[in-house]
């Protein structure tokens, strides 16, 4: 008998040493979303659930072709699905639909995997992020790179924040809708007439303290060097960088998710929100060269803030784009210290507000700028960090490091 199951075991096509199909894999699911996988020519056991950022629904199963690339050399099976929207902002359906392409490619493999990693960029962060406090399990631990961790309720309000200061300051007496848009035109607008003053401002002492103002509340680090220096790249990221575009663009499409607007600024202390602020050194430096009134202007827009939430889009955003529950799985994050579109102060008040054992959670911190600027070297090393917690319970030594906090989250002085 023994020796009749070697045989069977050694035949070609046996199930029990059929190796799974190399090359890319494509699929439909119910939802309508598409996947996309590709398995190597040796597996190693271990599959990566990638989740994509906000931008069109698209199956997606690395950050980078030349990451894939080297994670299939090392043995890496890898799949991720488009999402089926209807909006880019797809936190309602991008983890059913993770979860069904995972079945999927799971069904292509033909044997369950040794591991299964769940692996997020920017938007695609918080989906995976989620997965790590998911109660029904199926994913062994997380990997979220320049994530929005601190949810789409606080990437929502902190943003408005900054953009009511550009508004106020620098065009007072114009109306600019910064919420509740009725369609990706007036967004689009919307977003022309505020880089339009924001560059009319740039040109004199008094614009660029506002614009230094603004920065701290959107929590935009201009890195190191003089006021001037930082405010420089400041300016720069805002408007040549399209990071002030994408602020308003992206919560039209956050809006037509959640069905309403969920920020809100009424009753915001913007005098507690630049104290606790690491920029407000800068803050004050430049209004002071410029010979402003700096507590006039923070007054001003505590004074004249008078946006509030609807109460629907806040619960559907709190259960559809915030992390809720306990820590369940070892979760790594990784963020550049200057990231223009999800700043790294996110991870600050994900450490801050959300129930995880200290064992479970550590951080990384690449010194460049940009949003999810790494190199393939950098994705390939964190998660062989988080392997190395996954194999031995423990994690390797990791230089600690403490970003300021998010300016304007909930729970945070001067939004409480």
């Amino acid at each position: 008998m023994a020796m009749t199951l070697a045989v069977a075991a050694a035949l070609p096509g046996s199930p029990a040493t059929a190796a799974p199909p190399a090359g890319e894999h494509r699929g439909t699911l119910a939802s309508g979303a598409t996947w996309l996988g590709h398995i190597p020519d040796d597996w190693n056991g271990t599959v990566l659930l990638f989740a994509h950022g906000f931008g069109p629904l698209r199956p997606q199963d690395a950050p980078s072709d030349r990451t894939r690339e080297l994670l299939l050399a090392e043995g890496y099976a890898m799949v991720g699905s488009s999402y089926s929207g209807p909006t880019m902002w797809a936190l309602e359906t991008a983890l059913p639909d993770q979860r069904a392409a995972l079945r999927a490619f799971e069904d292509v493999l033909g044997t369950p995997p040794r591991r299964t990693i769940a692996i997020g960029r920017s938007m695609g962060g918080l989906v995976s992020a989620r997965q790590a406090h998911d109660p029904r399990g199926g994913i062994d631990g997380v990997l979220t790179t320049c994530g929005i961790v601190a949810g789409g309720l606080n990437l929502n309000n902190y943003q408005l924040d900054g953009l009511h200061a550009l508004s106020e300051l620098l065009a007072p007496g114009r109306t600019i809708p910064l919420v509740r848009y009725d369609s990706p035109e007036q967004a689009a607008q919307a977003a022309a007439d505020i880089l339009a003053v924001t560059t009319e401002a740039q040109a004199s002492p008094q614009g660029r303290a506002r614009i230094a103002l603004a920065a701290a509340l959107f929590n935009l680090s201009g890195g190191t060097g003089d006021p001037a220096e930082q405010q420089q790249r400041q300016f720069l990221a805002l408007t040549a960088g399209g990071a002030l575009s994408r602020y308003v663009t992206a919560r039209q499409q956050i809006e037509l998710s959640a069905g309403g607007n969920s920020a809100y600024n009424k009753g915001v202390d913007y005098r507690a929100l630049l104290t606790g602020s690491v920029h407000s050194v800068q803050v004050r430096a430049l209004y002071r060269e410029a010979g402003l009134d700096l507590r006039a202007d923070l007054n001003r827009l505590t004074a004249t803030a008078d946006v509030t939430a609807d109460p629907w889009a806040v619960a559907d955003l709190r259960h559809s784009s915030m992390v809720n529950g306990p820590l369940r799985v070892p979760h790594l994050t990784m963020h550049t210290l200057v990231d223009e579109l999800v700043p790294v102060e996110h991870v600050a008040w994900y450490a801050a507000h959300t129930r995880h054992r200290p064992d479970l959670f550590r951080s990384l911190y690449v010194n460049a700028t940009g949003h999810c600027a790494f190199q393939p070297a950098d994705d390939l090393a964190a998660l062989h960090l988080l392997e190395a917690r996954l194999d031995t319970g423990r994690w390797p030594r990791i230089a600690l490091h403490h970003p300021g906090r998010l300016v304007g989250g909930l729970g945070e002085p001067g939004r409480l």
